[in-house]
């Protein structure tokens, strides 16, 4: 079977989280080549911590399948997941998790917390990196620098 990247939609899931001044942060599930949820960042819109655009297309994907499990599911995000996302992407059992920009900052998967590695997580997804870094990090520092 050969690869197909889903990264640009995730992407596209950011530059629109941008523009709702949203930190710009994009994701989509994907089984079998049909995406079932995407999201962005929806934090300040929500009054919510937890919106994040990982949290909010593992929701929605499970319930598009109607499980708490995300089997055969892959996750594509443009930024990497926080320790808070990277304990749900565990618990939802998601199968293979590609994201696009590290964040030694808050990351959980590569950096900080490092949650796959913990014995405690109850799954650890393959992990992919790099796919689309370039334009998530320029997304990154254009709407941080706007800001300061």
């Amino acid at each position: 079977m050969e690869f197909r990247s889903f990264m640009d939609i995730a992407l596209a899931e950011a530059r629109v989280a941008g523009a709702r001044s949203e930190v710009p942060v994009g994701a989509v599930v994907v089984r079998d080549g049909d995406v079932l949820a995407k999201a962005g960042n929806r934090t300040r819109e929500l009054s919510d911590p937890t919106a994040h655009a990982e949290m909010l297309a593992i929701r929605a994907a499970c319930a598009a399948l109607g499980s708490e499990r995300l089997v055969g599911c892959d996750l594509y995000v443009t930024l990497e997941p926080c320790a808070m996302c990277a304990a749900a992407i565990a618990g939802a059992r998601v199968s293979r998790l590609y994201y696009a920009a590290s964040d030694p900052k808050s990351g959980g998967v590569a950096h900080g917390a490092r949650v796959f590695t913990h014995p405690q997580a109850h799954h650890v997804p393959e992990v992919y990196d790099g796919i689309g870094a370039r334009e998530a990090e320029d997304m990154l520092r254009a709407f941080f620098a706007a800001r300061r």
